[in-house]
């Protein structure tokens, strides 16, 4: 920031930075000021009015306060401070004028309106309009726009502020909304009335400032006020982002997100947003155990007691899923540490270090990528693997980061500078001098498609020699919400994964993504009746994040606390408790009877996740020359956005967008 000005807002002196506009100087003065078109995270548009202010000594009018800088402002006669008033009849006068025309057009829909009880244009109607209306002409109506399955609209109710616009356009990256027509024919739509292709075009709905861009699935459910609210963290992607879960009864009705500069500043994907129907669908809600070849229900204590039997005296194995909070994954750790057997989490394959964190969680922190000059994405798409930190990618660009890329073929929102789709680009890049890079912030982004083939030791090892050379950060891109929570508590083996299904028994805890192959008994601790369930011997219904406490870290290993927002539905229980139960059916009881008890035995075994939500400093270790790869272009490692996870595979919304984008990805366009 540059020099501090001193200004005056309503009888207070404060110095604020001069780029700053009057509207956050009156919020770093306490004031609040009214407004509909301005968000701190978009352009300014200028165009509500509601933000109006008195400037002493300017023009004898009201000034738009959002689009108004400090170091415009003119000092008095005598060189005193600049004076801005709030609340003068000016003002208020100007307010209400603002709030009369905003009203004349709008539908008295509120009682209807899913807006309502948590609508802006409702509560500064009460807090700055007047009571009366000097409007008789008939109202103007406007066609509803088809946005897709997502949004739902009321194009009548919209006031023209352009925040959705403006979302698409400079946030989410794709061009499809615009305002057109002059005067009271003017209105918003989406270009030759198409849907939206973004999966981050849900945010336009907290956007919107009234209800003509509300949330489809969620229409005409329950009222804000019926609402039990929890904050919590989202698992769908391994951003770690802060959301907000509103349930009604024992019922998730909708997901919102939270403000958090560090990880999704206040935006969240589509697949987060929408995913709680499948919360409903699909549930493991009885244990069931295999009788003759057929899944049969049972009790716990059968359950319990079978899955005992089964793993005395035999070789075990236990498997880490990826929404699994880290205490059930140490849970799991140490059970099978006093079994004899081995327990492991990188069930696609990934060549993660165990032990090494700079290894798993990398050395950057998300926020680096806002200041980074250049960036370099290696075998990762994050449009599909983490949309919200491709907007991040995506604002970094706009502010003049060059961004490059090594990986398949990729439809990103900016421009990136392609090395090339495979190992050979990658050798061919950390051959070459990078010491002129070194007074450049930057950041190298590994995903999971890189690290995943048989060579992907190699590849990290490459990157992290890369990233030493240009003195930049290293960020691990994880495709799995519980996989650094997982390798921070010590679940991983020696031969990885296909060491682990090579047990006589396997314990699979929330595995879904990969094929038991035939042999081993398996008994599933999980939450959906998905892959790892159809595969079972014995079934041990598990409650989902939502349904329990759990500690999670974040692909940039930040450890972040998940509240329980409902319970888990039947009989399912908490996925510590089930492992604590079946170690005293086992004989080798874990230590720990609460779950306080157990965080305490899991931050002694692994001190950084006392810290919540604070990125340790992982530093790496010296690093030799780097290896010399083989050929091969990189796989992606996700195939399909909305499909990624159990939950996301028991909802029904999520099985319509994919299909959609399966349609569009596959429709040819005119020219062919």
């Amino acid at each position: 920031m540059g020099d501090l000005k001193t200004i005056v807002i309503d009888g207070t002196e404060i110095e604020v930075p001069g780029e700053m506009t009057l509207i956050q100087a009156c919020e770093q003065a306490g004031i609040e000021i009214p407004r509909f078109c301005y968000h701190e995270r978009l352009t300014i548009a200028g165009n509500c009015r509601m933000c109006l202010v008195e400037v002493v000594g300017g023009p004898p009018k009201p000034a738009a306060s959002c689009a108004m800088q400090v170091k415009d402002l003119r000092p008095g006669p005598e060189g005193q401070a600049p004076v801005v008033k709030t609340n003068s009849p000016m003002v208020k006068k100007a307010r209400e004028g603002v709030m009369e025309f905003l009203l004349i057009n709008h539908p008295l829909d509120c009682p209807i309106c899913d807006q309502g009880g948590e609508c802006d244009l409702q509560d500064q109607a009460m807090a700055y309009g007047v009571d009366f209306s000097r409007y008789r002409e008939p109202k103007r109506a406007a066609v509803d726009l088809d946005l897709g399955p997502l949004v739902e609209t009321h194009m009548t109710r919209c006031i023209s502020c352009t925040r959705c616009v403006r979302f698409t356009t400079e946030v989410a990256g794709v061009t499809q909304m615009g305002q057109v027509g002059r005067g009271e024919d003017s209105e918003i739509t989406s270009y030759l009335g198409e849907t939206l292709k973004s999966n981050l075009q849900g945010n336009i709905i907290d956007l919107c400032p009234v209800g003509a861009l509300v949330s489809k699935p969620y229409a005409f459910t329950a009222r804000p006020w019926e609402l039990s609210k929890t904050e919590t963290i989202d698992v769908m992607d391994a951003l770690g982002a802060s959301i907000r879960v509103d349930t009604k009864g024992r019922e998730v009705m909708r997901i919102l997100p939270r403000n958090h500069d560090g990880t999704n500043e206040e935006w969240i994907s589509d697949k987060t947003r929408f995913v709680w129907d499948g919360l409903r669908r699909q549930r493991l809600d009885r244990p069931y155990i295999r009788r003759d070849g057929k899944l049969t229900p049972a009790t716990w204590p059968e359950a319990l007691d079978a899955a005992a039997v089964a793993m005395r005296d035999t070789s075990v194995a236990g498997i880490v899923g990826d929404l699994v909070p880290t205490e059930a994954a140490f849970a799991l750790r140490s059970l099978m540490d006093k079994l004899g057997g081995i327990t492991e989490c990188r069930t696609d394959g990934a060549k993660l270090p165990a032990g090494d964190r700079a290894g798993y969680a990398g050395t950057a922190a998300v926020e680096d990528i806002d200041t980074a000059e250049m960036i370099l994405m290696i075998g990762t798409d994050p449009s599909v693997e983490s949309p919200v930190l491709n907007a991040r990618i995506r604002k970094a660009w706009l502010r003049g980061a060059t961004v490059a890329r090594i990986g398949a073929p990729a439809n990103l929102s900016y421009d990136v500078v392609e090395l090339g789709t495979g190992r050979d680009a990658l050798s061919k890049l950390a051959g070459q001098d990078h010491s002129g890079a070194r007074d450049k912030a930057g950041v190298i982004i590994v995903g999971m498609g890189a690290l995943s083939g048989p060579d992907g030791a190699d590849v990290l090892a490459t990157a992290q020699a890369l990233a030493e050379s240009a003195g930049s950060g290293l960020l691990i891109l994880h495709s799995a919400a519980g996989r650094v929570g997982a390798m921070d508590a010590g679940a991983t083996c020696e031969g990885g994964i296909d060491a682990a299904l090579k047990a006589e028994v396997v314990y699979n805890l929330g595995v879904d993504e990969i094929d038991v192959p035939a042999g081993p008994f398996v008994i599933y601790q999980g939450s959906h009746g998905d892959r790892g369930a159809h595969r079972a011997d014995i079934i041990l219904p598990g409650a989902a994040w939502t349904e329990e406490q759990g500690l999670f870290v974040n692909t940039e290993g930040r450890p972040q606390l998940a509240l329980r927002a409902g319970f888990a539905p039947g009989e399912a229980k908490e996925n510590w408790a089930i492992l604590r139960a079946l170690s005293a059916e086992l004989g080798a009881q874990l230590p720990y009877d609460s779950l306080t008890q157990l965080r305490r035995a899991l931050v002694e075994a692994a001190p950084q996740l006392a810290e919540i939500d604070a990125v340790p400093v992982n530093s790496a270790a010296p690093l030799g020359a780097a290896p010399k790869l083989g050929g091969g272009d990189f796989v992606p490692a996700l195939r399909d956005f909305y499909l990624t996870n159990p939950v996301a595979r028991a909802s029904e919304l999520m099985a319509e967008l994919s299909a959609l984008a399966d349609g569009r990805r596959d429709a040819p366009i005119a020219a062919e």
